[in-house]
């Protein structure tokens, strides 16, 4: 007999069933289901690099910053990490600090919030500036589909703006702005990712971004920029300011996460709200302090035993998470070149497949002239033993993608080639069963 049923689904909010709540549970949990297959999907960072003792090392040194820099008597600091604390966070002095030394961004400590990793910042956000129900975002596509998800659950609808090699196609954001604008919507800012972006792996030129700064002045929209990828530029070449670090006239809310260059275990990140906000009375107040009104419903705090490993963390490299991500930029970028290299060693000219070459960070895009969707992955991982991410779960229209998003943070260079020799198999076969003509076969597909 069946479980009798106690809720209708359509009695829940629509965007419990939404695609892209679907894709988030799908994309975090795909390699659970397939463990013996190699794995070019993860967006995680290398478990290498984890130090079972550091979090014990970095609570002690964030306990003695309280005590010896803050002052604070020990009974104070105990309570300081073990009751429930400030709703922006314990951290954030220190926060604002990496952004001086590491971004050349100068903030107010107060325009920290410190987040439930960096998804809350982006709830935060968006709950803060939907408003009504004119209001509409902007998002550079394809788009990390967490954003198109926390957007869901807030019934904002999203807008893609065309992304490109560019990063950001500056007239479709002005074009996208205008037209929602002469529907009578109310575009409240644009999502873009400038370094390295998730999932296509471009960036954004620095003539574009102050480009992309002066357009959201001229337009009255601000940009969310979203940043966990920026310390990994897999090259000599000196990384470019961000957003905020260029923004003279507080356009940006800037998103960050300690997730990829401290511990994701701490879910630890934040939001820099720096812009000014008026209450009814006229009383002007930071951004950030209506966003920690939100979270305050949310979360109430984050917890701060999370928060003090992360804060021992950046004291213990004077608050430089590059110098503290030597050894990883080092290696996630070996395995760019690597995995590039070994997709143009399997794939040779004349190819039906191509792929992108991006700068740095963790993933890039390949394209097949063939349907790529969650059966072929399935397929992929029990006949070809590999693993990787439809493209389609980054856009919103659900059209087929012909294009596959491959991750190297999570594995070795031994583990890259075994698992675009098992790629290579499986687009060699699709290629062989979508056409009669071996001469539209690479002869370099097979592994």
């Amino acid at each position: 007999m069946d479980e009798p049923v106690d809720l209708d689904l359509a009695s829940l909010h629509p965007a419990v069933d939404d695609p892209a709540l679907n894709s988030m549970n799908f994309l975090n949990e795909v390699a659970q289901h397939w463990p013996d297959a190699v794995s070019l999907a993860a967006g995680r960072p290398c478990e290498e690099f984890f130090d079972d003792d550091a979090p014990r090392r970095w609570l002690d040194r964030f306990r003695r910053h309280l005590v010896e820099d803050l002052g604070q008597p020990p009974e104070q600091a105990r309570r300081t990490l073990f009751q429930y604390g400030r709703t922006k966070g314990v951290v954030h002095q220190l926060v604002a600090r990496n952004l001086a030394v590491d971004e050349g961004v100068h903030v107010d400590p107060e325009a920290v919030v410190v987040t439930v990793g960096c998804q809350e910042a982006i709830f935060l956000v968006l709950r803060a500036l939907r408003a009504g129900p004119r209001d509409v975002l902007l998002a550079v596509a394809p788009t990390y589909v967490g954003l198109t998800g926390a957007a869901r659950l807030l019934d904002l609808p999203v807008r893609p703006v065309a992304g490109g090699l560019a990063g950001v196609d500056l007239a479709d954001l002005r074009d996208q702005v205008r037209r929602a604008r002469a529907e009578g919507l109310r575009p409240r800012a644009c999502y873009v990712m400038p370094d390295f972006a998730n999932p296509s792996g471009a960036s954004v030129s620095l003539a574009d971004r102050r480009r992309l700064l002066d357009l959201a002045a001229e337009e009255e929209l601000l940009l969310i920029e979203d940043n966990p990828y920026g310390l990994f530029p897999a090259g000599e070449q000196g990384r470019l300011p961000t957003l905020k670090a260029l923004d003279t006239r507080r356009r940006v809310v800037y998103l960050g996460s300690f997730a990829k260059t401290v511990l994701p275990g701490a879910r630890v990140g934040y939001v820099v709200a720096d812009q000014r906000v008026a209450d009814r009375d006229g009383t002007v107040r930071l951004l950030a302090d209506q966003l920690a009104k939100i979270k305050s419903m949310v979360t109430v705090n984050t917890s701060p035993l999370a928060q003090a490993i992360i804060g021992g963390a950046l004291l213990e490299h004077d608050c430089s998470l590059v110098t503290a991500n030597v050894r990883q930029r080092a290696a996630y970028g070996r395995n760019l070149r690597h995995l590039l290299a070994g997709l143009a060693r399997r794939f040779p000219a004349p190819s039906p497949v191509g792929w992108n070459a991006p700068a740095g960070g963790f993933f890039a895009v390949v394209t097949v002239p063939f349907p790529v969707d969650d059966a072929l992955l399935r397929r992929s991982a029990e006949r070809y033993g590999v693993l990787w991410t439809p493209m389609a779960h980054f856009y919103d229209d659900g059209a087929p993608v012909d294009a596959l998003r491959l991750s190297v943070s999570a594995v070795t260079p031994d583990q890259i080639d075994l698992g675009l020799d098992r790629l290579a198999a499986l687009v060699t076969d699709e290629l062989r069963s979508a056409s009669p003509d071996p001469t539209l076969v690479s002869p370099g597909a097979a592994p």
